[in-house]
């Protein structure tokens, strides 16, 4: 069983920054492949970045390319922790920010291929 608990959303002006984390507790944290995903009011949850599963320092990372370039999915396994650093805000990217585990290393982009996920924070940017 794994525990995701999101932190760091809030209301922010279109061009600003903030960084969403997500702490972890339960099965190894260091081989789970990390995804981030969104879901505004009325639309799908839909994914935002990935971030691979590794007994090494090397790790793989994959964008949504709406976000490609302005986020940064990263981690901290000594803390059992994921990030996402959002630059460059949108209107568009107001949402409820979603921090999910899956089973295995390998990145993934579609909600069925993760089995944990946290309750969400809201990001809201102001236009």
């Amino acid at each position: 069983q794994v525990q995701l608990v999101e932190s760091g959303g809030g209301l922010v002006q279109a061009g600003g920054s903030l960084r969403l984390t997500c702490a972890a507790a339960g099965r190894t944290f260091s081989s789970s492949a990390m995804g981030w995903f969104r879901q505004a009011p009325g639309n799908e949850r839909e994914f935002v970045a990935t971030i691979s599963g590794s007994g090494t320092s090397v790790y793989y990372a994959d964008y949504a390319d709406s976000v490609k370039g302005r986020f940064t999915v990263s981690r901290d396994n000594a803390k059992n922790t994921v990030y996402l650093q959002m630059s460059s805000l949108k209107a568009e990217d107001t949402a409820v920010y979603y921090c999910a585990a899956r089973l295995g290393s390998t990145m993934g982009r579609r909600t069925i291929e993760y089995a944990y996920w946290g309750q969400g924070t809201q990001v809201t940017v102001s236009s």
